[in-house]
């Protein structure tokens, strides 16, 4: 017990606080812009990002990644909060929290292993995409003191770690932000602030039950907005936990994500807070921050409560110019630049899977239809590249009057009609052999096809044996095939 407390909480403390309070400060915006996305007051979001984020720290089943209120769940509010009030919107983040659980319990985790490598490299792409646009109001009609701040938060966040000895004892990304901070306190330059995107809280969340009926109208109601925000969100958080274990070479419980995620989200909605999910970007931040364990997460719920309740006018203070040059970085850092010179080097049906989600996930602005269509082309990609690897030969025993056929390869719906051209139907022969022993059929398709075949020679006044099933194979043609049975022609005749 004790070697795990320090393997997953204190064996890297220093990185871990520092990279928290990074995480903390970038959270603020991001928690008060979705808040006014979904159409809630900002403390919804603030809330809920804390609490999120603290019970995640021990529930999640990725150490270092964060989580809190999300942009792809807060879409997803927006009719229910507008039609409905907040006090449904609770209910419903209370409701996905236990469909999420439901979900981790079903091993639904298991299901990113379908998810091809193409597909991420271009969700992570289209979301390094959104991250950069995401800032550009905030770079658009202003003066030439934001450009220039922004300039200089970079310069600070890639020329920082650079300094002998001190460089690499503290964060870029902190120390841009508390200098440029101090350069505005002092300057006093007309730019906008934290305190510009909305009024932060200045107390701390309280237990609440949603104010709503307790009976099947309320469920009807709320349900739909529960099963897509709990499917949005998981997808969300697996995708960010495969790239943060690429990014730390660790692995993560996929499963106990879901779990975590479900008991975080019912946290958020008793305490008053809206749904969420993990979060790539600050994810990648607290990573290239130095954060590792799950006290890094801990640190940046915990101390993001602590900033906006009780130094509220100091965060305040911090100018968007700041937080801006954070999070072009992570968009630069986040962007997988070397697919682009893997374009001409990768087939092409991978660049037209990740290009695809790419573009999907950049005009819908949904990550969960991006990673759909992507992973729905790589799967007919798939098949129609497994279903070509079949081949068919044949040979004459010596007595001419038997023929022998050779199979070889995967028998499925997508290679079903080359499993059918292959054999000749009106040679005039007395015998024919199959031989399926080095070949697999995989669905009821493939014993349809066989059971085609295997008439269609009979028809002619042929006899046929089909040998070599392997024991999966025998057992679905035992089920489901028709041509070993009595009356065979007449039934897949009928059928």
């Amino acid at each position: 017990m004790l070697e795990m407390i320090k393997k997953h909480w204190l064996s890297n403390v220093r990185g871990d606080v520092l990279a928290g309070a990074v995480v903390a400060m970038a959270l603020i915006p991001e928690a008060i812009a979705f808040s006014i996305i979904a159409g809630v007051d900002p403390k919804i979001g603030l809330y809920a990002s804390f609490s999120i984020a603290v019970v995640i720290a021990f529930t999640g089943g990725r150490p270092g990644m964060i989580s809190a209120a999300t942009g792809a769940t807060a879409l997803l509010m927006v009719t229910l909060v507008r039609d409905h009030g907040l006090e449904y919107l609770l209910a419903a983040t209370l409701l996905t929290g236990v469909i999420q659980i439901v979900f981790g319990y079903l091993k639904l985790g298991e299901l990113m292993r379908f998810v091809s490598r193409s597909v991420v490299t271009g969700f992570v792409n289209a979301l390094a995409i959104l991250i950069f646009m995401a800032q550009l109001p905030e770079l658009t009609d202003v003066t030439w003191h934001v450009y220039a701040m922004t300039a200089a938060g970079l310069g600070i966040i890639y020329l920082f770690p650079y300094l002998p000895v001190i460089g690499k004892a503290l964060p870029s990304p902190l120390v841009c932000i508390v200098v440029l901070t101090i350069v505005y306190m002092v300057s006093g330059m007309d730019i906008r602030t934290v305190g510009d995107m909305g009024e932060l809280p200045d107390s701390l969340p309280v237990f609440l039950w949603p104010d709503v009926p307790l009976n099947l109208d309320t469920l009807m109601i709320i349900f739909p907005y529960s099963l897509g925000i709990a499917i949005v969100g998981l997808l969300e958080s697996m995708m960010t936990a495969t790239i943060v274990d690429e990014l730390t070479d660790t692995s993560s419980d996929k499963n106990r994500e879901c779990k975590g995620q479900g008991v975080a989200n019912i946290a958020s909605g008793l305490l008053g807070g809206m749904a969420g999910c993990a979060m790539i970007g600050q994810s990648v931040i607290n990573v290239k921050s130095g954060g590792r364990t799950r006290l890094s997460t801990l640190i940046a719920g915990a101390f993001l409560l602590i900033l906006v309740v009780f130094l509220g006018d100091w965060v305040s203070q911090i100018p968007m110019a700041a937080l801006v040059a954070v999070m072009i970085m992570v968009s630069i850092g986040t962007f997988s630049w070397e697919s682009i010179v893997n374009l001409r080097r990768h087939p092409m049906s991978t660049n037209i899977v990740m290009l695809a989600t790419v573009i999907v996930v950049v005009t819908t602005h949904n990550l969960a239809i991006g990673v759909l269509v992507g992973v729905l082309l790589a799967s007919l990609f798939f098949a129609n590249k497994v279903g070509q690897i079949l081949y068919i030969g044949s040979r004459m025993d010596g007595d001419a009057k038997t023929r022998n056929y050779d199979v070889v390869g995967q028998v499925f719906f997508a290679s079903s009609t080359r499993f059918n051209a292959g054999f000749d139907f009106k040679e005039a022969i007395e015998r024919v052999t199959i031989d399926v022993s080095r070949a697999h059929f995989w669905d009821i398709t493939a014993v349809e096809a066989l059971d085609n075949v295997v008439v269609k020679f009979r028809r002619e006044g042929t006899e046929v044996e089909v040998i070599g099933l392997n024991q999966a194979s025998a057992t679905l043609v035992d089920r489901f095939g028709v041509h070993d049975k009595p009356d065979a022609v007449e039934k897949l005749m009928g059928h």
